[in-house]
């Protein structure tokens, strides 16, 4: 952040009022734009190749495909300017989709043990001597048809905002691990109905359960 601003308040600067103290030949702003342009992408590289926490890996991500590109080189100051010097990337392609592919299989294992961790308390909820929750006067497991969804709501969301690229491949990932997920939830909720007939609240959980199919589809 610290080196983001610099960058973009001393070019601001020097596209206002140091530029036009040099003939045009010495393309004084392209000297400078590329200086702090190597500076900022060797330490990207520097971070990005050393060991990240899944956030950070998130926030070079975001630096890498919008920040930069995006917030500073097309700030009205300086996107003129900057579009003649024809700036690259703040890393190598290579390791920006290195970086990329460990946040997708990070985001992936996430949402998934997330799902994972709400279907075991879902069952563990069956297993309690508790009527469901009601959502608009109809039985629901709010738990299981909303928080489900939402995670894979948020999943692809937060990858959307690195790129469009990255949201469509999580999206991908993501669109497997649901069947699988369901098929659990299928599976478990066959075992309670064959084994808990006897439950106190055996059939308001067999409605809540069956309302929750229209959200999942």
């Amino acid at each position: 952040l610290h080196m983001g601003k610099t960058m973009k308040e001393d070019l601001t600067v020097v596209a206002k009022y140091i530029n036009k103290l040099y003939p045009p030949e010495f393309n004084v702003f392209s000297i400078y734009a590329e200086l702090y342009h190597n500076y900022f992408a060797s330490q990207a590289k520097k971070n990005a190749e050393s060991h990240l926490e899944d956030k950070d890996i998130y926030l070079l991500l975001s630096w890498v495909h919008n920040f930069y590109p995006k917030d500073m080189r097309k700030d009205h100051a300086l996107a003129m300017e900057l579009d003649k010097v024809k700036l690259g990337s703040l890393l190598p392609s290579s390791l920006s989709k290195e970086l990329e592919n460990k946040y997708l299989d990070s985001e992936e294992v996430t949402v998934k043990n997330s799902l994972s961790r709400c279907l075991d308390k879902e069952i563990q909820r069956w297993k309690e001597d508790k009527e469901p929750e009601k959502l608009n006067g109809h039985f629901q497991s709010e738990l299981l048809g909303i928080f489900v969804i939402q995670s894979i709501y948020s999943g692809q969301k937060r990858a959307e905002g690195i790129s469009k690229a990255v949201g469509e491949e999580l999206s991908r990932r993501l669109l497997k691990e649901l069947p699988a997920f369901l098929r659990s939830y299928r599976d478990a909720f066959e075992d309670f109905k064959e084994k808990s007939k006897k439950h106190r609240y055996y059939k308001p959980i067999l409605i809540a359960n069956i309302n929750n199919c229209w959200n999942f589809r």
